[in-house]
């Protein structure tokens, strides 16, 4: 529609022997800081996730419901980077060269991204509420099993729901004295965007941080004003699972259940760290796009639009390294995996099956966590040489095991 409009405006033109405009150029200034910005955000962002994606898939205890809400967005912001970031650095030196096919596919797979990103965000909100606020259900709802599920509609529902793009957006030629600029861009009027782009901002931005913030703020008053009781003595009392057992075994239960409640802080402040930077970063280009539509000319400053496109970058690469600061599991696992070395097997202890059970109902009597794995718990407290007696309440006599 555009391309014929632009054939007629140049057939007429011509006719009254007027000259072509020169090829509007960006300055070698604007060139230079693109290109340099882009490659390494995209090639920080690009590693970053592929190893995300690695040391979750690759390591047992990783395999969590919120590390599986990771790895989606992880995916996500993998798209974002490759379907948007990459594609910009071409088109700022030179015109459109994907063609038509690249024009629908990398702009679907864009909006893909962004969306995916939003709703697995979301996602691992829900989960982090339920897991902390709601413990019970949480041994029943929030399993890798049922994240997967869960993940695997996300991917669906956004998968379909961009599908529009491909009907929206066209390649536009423009004819110039020293050349044709080829760009990637709307199929019919700009104004039409509009319950779109409304429609994008009010699912995929305004909601998810509204639900961010209700739910954190729930999770911080369980977390930060009810902490578990200090005193050992306290649990004794109040806990019916620990009659019967030496104060030795208490201390073991009370330890457990402080490193569960320091893990589950600092699991929840790195998320929380995750939706912050998601709302701030994203905050550049969704105030524009909403500007934008209510002004007309709209605003298209080249560095305001330079610098709103360096922040969607930065938040799908800075999750990574996020998680390398703030949460020890990820920083080793990434340790790992750049040495290059084999997961080494976890070391088994032998032990019998009763205290097994013992010290996973100690470690796991408030709420479930699914972050930090049994195993994980276990070693996190220094036993080696220790034992602990167990007084088996259906038996004669009492036993002895040894934990070493």
């Amino acid at each position: 529609m555009e391309n014929a409009t632009l054939t007629i405006q140049l057939e007429f033109n011509g006719s009254k022997g007027e000259e072509l405009a020169k090829m509007p150029q960006n300055s070698l200034e604007v060139q230079v800081i693109t290109i340099l910005l882009a490659l390494v955000i995209c090639g920080v962002g690009i590693a970053g996730n592929i190893m995300v994606v690695l040391v979750v898939l690759r390591t047992k205890h990783m395999m969590t419901p919120t590390n599986c809400y990771l790895v989606s967005l992880a995916f996500a912001d993998l798209i974002v980077l490759l379907a948007a970031g990459l594609p910009n650095i071409s088109e700022v030196v030179a015109s459109w060269v994907y063609g038509y096919a690249g024009c629908l596919c990398i702009t679907y797979l864009q909006y893909l991204g962004i969306n995916v990103s939003s709703c697995s965000i979301t996602a691992f909100t829900i989960e982090r509420y339920i897991a902390i606020c709601h413990s019970i259900k949480a041994q029943f709802i929030c399993t890798v099993s049922r994240a997967k599920k869960i993940i695997a509609c996300v991917w669906i529902f956004t998968s379909l729901y961009c599908i529009m793009w491909f009907f929206l957006v066209d390649t536009n030629e423009t004819v110039y004295a020293d050349g044709v600029v080829v760009r990637c861009g709307y199929r019919v009027s700009r104004n039409l965007y509009m319950p779109i782009y409304f429609l994008d901002f009010t699912l995929f931005y305004v909601i998810p941080l509204v639900v961010a913030t209700v739910l954190y703020g729930l999770i911080a008053r369980i977390l930060f004003m009810s902490p578990l009781p200090t005193n050992p003595n306290d649990r004794v009392g109040t806990d019916s699972i620990h009659q019967g057992r030496s104060n030795s075994t208490v201390k073991v239960s009370c330890k457990s259940n402080k490193g569960a409640m320091t893990s589950r802080k600092q699991v929840t402040k790195m998320l929380a760290v995750v939706v912050v930077l998601f709302a701030l970063l994203w905050m550049p280009y969704r105030t524009l796009v909403v500007v934008n539509s209510l002004m007309d000319p709209p605003y298209l400053n080249t560095w305001f639009l330079l610098f709103c496109r360096m922040c969607i970058y930065m938040n799908s690469a800075i999750n990574p390294i996020i998680y390398n600061l703030m949460s020890q599991k990820f920083r080793a696992a990434f340790k790992k995996l750049c040495k290059c070395k084999q997961q080494h097997t976890e070391k088994v202890t032998k032990y019998n099956v009763p205290v097994y059970y013992s010290v996973m109902k100690d470690s796991s009597h408030e709420s479930p966590e699914h972050d930090d794995t049994e195993q994980e718990d276990m070693n996190s407290y220094p036993v080696t040489g220790k034992k602990v007696n167990f007084t088996e309440k259906c038996g004669e006599t009492g036993t002895m095991f040894s934990i070493a």
